[in-house]
């Protein structure tokens, strides 16, 4: 069982409050870069992402990079190219079991179709997915780049606020970074959760122990003096369509620089320049990754662009309006994670089950609206609300210890 790709010797003597991990789709100039794939083995980038740069500066130590399913875009990790992590039999995640060891206080992810919310639910820790844009992406593996959040795991609610305090804020080398003003407001918790939806139809699906995670955090809550109240969303439901197209289309855009020529894998056997693409790619790519580029190029095609990548945008708009129906009287939205608490072998034979299984992590990837894991499940806020859905976790939290 590989947790660690690569480790930094000198972190082991850190303080473990100081210690953090990265997933490997997080750029460092001192330690390989692979992406949990056979393209990338052994890549050593020339520069480092920007949230480790902030975190260095803030005193935290970089433990090591932790294994990753390749580009990001799977249940938990299990096309890594460097194998599955498993426990007990069961599915795992590397970020989350460094987490559970004590090895490191928090692991930096990037949430591209959302495994660490996934891996945080079934392992009983926090996520946070932040506000698309408030924390810089420059140094990060770009996959679906419209959608591609680095977030946050750890044990606790404090440790997660620690690390976002560090890493929020305004960077010009990310295009899609938001004034600092706007990052600073995403910090506070201005608005206090005092009124929580409950999509039902959007818990169909779950076995009952996801149920009851459901049913206790609603507990929780009202006990925290937090409404919980059951609503119908016939258009959010349908995100995970919607997202599954525009990821493809942008994670088969982002690989195709991954040619064999001037970085990466390269096939040794191989006459003239069309084949060694295609016998690089073909040897180095993983099938999960293969079958995403082949949907991706056929949902970019001419005759399917307007029919599936223009629509799935619209539908995208249609989604960002549901939410804000919702946010006129509601303060975030609760959801599952995930279908269930562990994933049995039925799960882990279908080598496409994510593309049904993210329906539940789509709704806030497709926004870029935060998300909190929590208690086994999930709080969707308005966009900029990050602090306030932590305060909300942490009240939660504490009313579930008394």
């Amino acid at each position: 069982m590989k947790l660690y790709i690569s480790e930094n010797p000198a972190a082991k003597s850190a303080d473990i409050s100081r210690r953090i991990a990265a997933d490997d789709m997080i750029l460092t100039s001192s330690l390989p870069t692979t992406a949990g794939s056979r393209m990338l083995k052994g890549y050593m980038s020339l520069f480092g992402a920007e949230v480790l740069t902030r975190l260095d500066n803030a005193g935290f130590t970089l433990a090591g990079k932790a294994n990753v399913g390749e580009f990001a875009v799977d249940l938990l990790g299990e096309t890594s190219y460097f194998g599955a992590v498993e426990t007990d039999g069961k599915l795992s995640n590397a970020a989350a079991e460094l987490l559970k060891a004590g090895e490191v206080s928090a692991v930096i992810t990037l949430d591209v179709n959302g495994y660490p919310r996934r891996a945080a639910a079934q392992n009983g820790l926090i996520s946070l997915k932040p506000t698309y844009g408030t924390v810089s992406r420059f140094g990060v593996i770009p996959a679906a780049c419209s959608g591609d959040t680095v977030s946050i795991m750890a044990n606790d609610t404090a440790a997660v606020s620690e690390i976002f305090a560090v890493i929020a804020g305004h960077d010009d080398k990310d295009g899609t970074s938001h004034p600092e003003a706007v990052c600073e407001t995403a910090k506070t918790a201005a608005v206090p959760i005092k009124r929580i939806a409950l999509p039902v139809n959007l818990t169909e699906g779950t076995n009952e122990d996801v149920k009851g995670k459901l049913a206790a955090f609603t507990a929780s809550a009202e006990a925290a003096g937090i409404e919980v109240v059951k609503v119908e969303s016939d258009i959010i439901a349908v995100s995970n369509i919607a997202w599954n197209i525009l990821m493809s289309a942008e994670v088969c855009n982002n690989v195709s620089r991954y040619d064999g020529v001037k970085y990466g894998y390269r096939a040794e056997n191989f006459s003239g320049i069309d084949e060694l693409y295609t016998n690089s790619r073909t040897e180095a790519f993983g099938e999960l990754i293969k079958s995403v580029i082949i949907f991706g190029s056929e949902t970019l095609s001419a005759d399917k662009y307007n029919k599936q990548y223009d629509k799935a945008l619209r539908i995208r708009r249609l989604i960002v309006e549901a939410f804000a129906e919702l946010f006129s009287e509601y303060d975030a939205v609760l959801l599952p994670a995930c279908s269930a608490l562990s994933y049995g072998e039925e799960i882990r034979a279908d080598k496409y089950a994510v593309y049904t299984e993210n329906r539940f992590t789509a709704p806030a990837s497709i926004t870029g609206l935060p998300a909190v894991v929590c208690g086994s499940v999930q709080l969707i806020g308005r966009a900029f609300s990050d602090g306030s859905l932590l305060a909300a976790a942490a009240k939660i939290t504490e009313s579930e210890g008394k």
